[in-house]
């Protein structure tokens, strides 16, 4: 069926964007037709005319750094270690458990307004697997690029719960090819630690995986034609990356000129995610659960971050948007919020925080001839919110309406949690 959605003030995507008044988007088969001022002259019999009244109409958002085994809700006790999700993997009943909660979760992302989304560290397979069950269309959830378990090293940062263990070289190329079995979109490497596996206060991203591994893992992944997401919260992790192959930069550290030109020559792109550093690092550890020293290491992970992002930006490097979700209080629902965060810390607009979360991100991703802008050709992806989210991001986060590959969700419902959605509240 053919639709056109009237009376539309759109932003379309594109860097320098500005609001088009009163506009018309023909879709048809879930592909975007045409784009016009006013409502078309003459309309075929069948059409299906949906009115916005003034409403604003862009391209679904895209979240470049997603996890689906978790949603975002601190927990009261400790979290799973290694041996006990190996062990719950083993069990059929339990793993189709975990993915039918991660179905779920990917189905929030796309209610909230995320058409897209990239999993960077997952459980086994699912991912590719729910991914493959959307495609279908037996499953409802966003286009997803995906890359199942990560590989690490042991005592590595998600060693053995969202990723192999590589001690040689020659391991971690064959944990490469191993995950290259059930056709994934990207690998991921964790390099350094993180926030919640820190140790030393001042060292959050202290390096785990050697450069020989990084290299031999970056090698093999480009001969089976995919590019390398690592997780790095250090500059010295960040060099050893970009010096070994790493595509794209998961979060990011403190920057020197070197690493900038190691950037450019890697043609690489730095990731952002502020999402949860901002409030393990600002909000109270009664809250939050953390020691001194994750606290701290979690202001040291966001002023490397903000610091990454800004002088990325500033060399013309690209720079893409993901929450980290499902780490504690980034829930699947809240990619507003990394919105606002970027405009608050990184000092780029409204329309700039837009542009990174649909087309920018597109690019980085290699789909930006599929998705991320509302043009003719592309697929029909929409965000449509009642307020301008130019004004106000919390308009993206209750949308009017969703629309995926043409596919309409009307005034979509998300359960969230008040408690983490107070928390956050209190930091804008």
């Amino acid at each position: 069926m053919k639709t056109i959605y009237i009376h539309a003030e759109i932003l379309d995507g594109t860097e320098h964007m500005q609001i088009q008044h009163d506009m018309s988007v023909v879709v048809e088969n879930g592909r975007i037709v045409s784009l016009s001022c006013g409502v078309p002259s003459e309309i075929s019999r069948g059409t299906k005319i949906v009115d916005l009244s003034d409403r604003y109409l862009m391209p679904g958002l895209i979240n470049l750094h997603v996890h689906l085994p978790g949603s975002g809700i601190p927990k009261k006790g400790a979290y799973p270690n290694a041996g006990k999700i190996q062990k719950l993997m083993r069990n059929p009943l339990i793993r189709a458990a975990f993915r039918k909660a991660c179905e779920g979760y990917a189905k929030t992302e796309l209610l909230s307004g995320v058409t897209t989304i990239r999993t960077v560290g997952g459980l086994g397979h699912i991912d590719s697997d729910i991914r493959d069950s959307i495609n279908r269309r037996k499953t409802i959830g966003p286009r997803m690029l995906v890359s199942n378990l990560a590989v690490s090293v042991p005592h590595g940062h998600m060693a053995g719960v969202l990723a192999y263990e590589a001690v040689t070289p020659d391991e971690c190329r064959s944990y490469v090819r191993k995950i290259a079995e059930h056709k994934p979109d990207l690998i991921k490497l964790m390099i350094t630690g993180g926030v919640l596996d820190s140790e030393v206060r001042g060292e959050p991203g202290i390096l785990r995986m050697q450069p020989e591994l990084v290299k031999a893992g970056c090698e093999e992944a480009h001969k089976l034609g995919f590019k390398v997401a690592a997780h790095v919260e250090s500059t010295e992790g960040v060099k050893t990356a970009l010096e070994n192959g790493v595509d794209t930069i998961e979060h990011g550290a403190k920057v020197t000129d070197e690493i900038l030109g190691l950037y450019k020559n890697r043609h690489a792109a730095d990731i952002c995610t502020l999402s949860p550093a901002y409030p393990l690092a600002k909000l109270p550890s009664e809250l939050t659960k953390l020691n001194e020293t994750a606290k701290f290491n979690s202001q040291v992970v966001m002023d490397g971050i903000i610091d990454a992002a800004v002088k990325c930006l500033a060399a013309g490097i690209p720079v893409g948007l993901g929450t980290d979700t499902a780490c504690p209080f980034v829930t699947h629902y809240d990619m507003w919020r990394e919105l606002a965060y970027f405009v608050k810390f990184v000092g780029v607009t409204p329309s700039f925080a837009l542009y990174t979360a649909t087309l920018c991100n597109a690019g980085i991703a290699g789909i930006a001839d599929e998705t991320g802008s509302v043009e003719a050709g592309k697929s029909a992806d929409f965000l449509i919110t009642d307020g301008n989210p130019l004004e106000n991001f919390r308009s993206l986060g209750t949308p009017y309406m969703v629309v995926m590959r043409g596919s309409q969700i009307y005034r979509p419902k998300i359960k969230k949690s008040d408690f983490v959605e107070q928390q956050l509240d209190s930091l804008l």
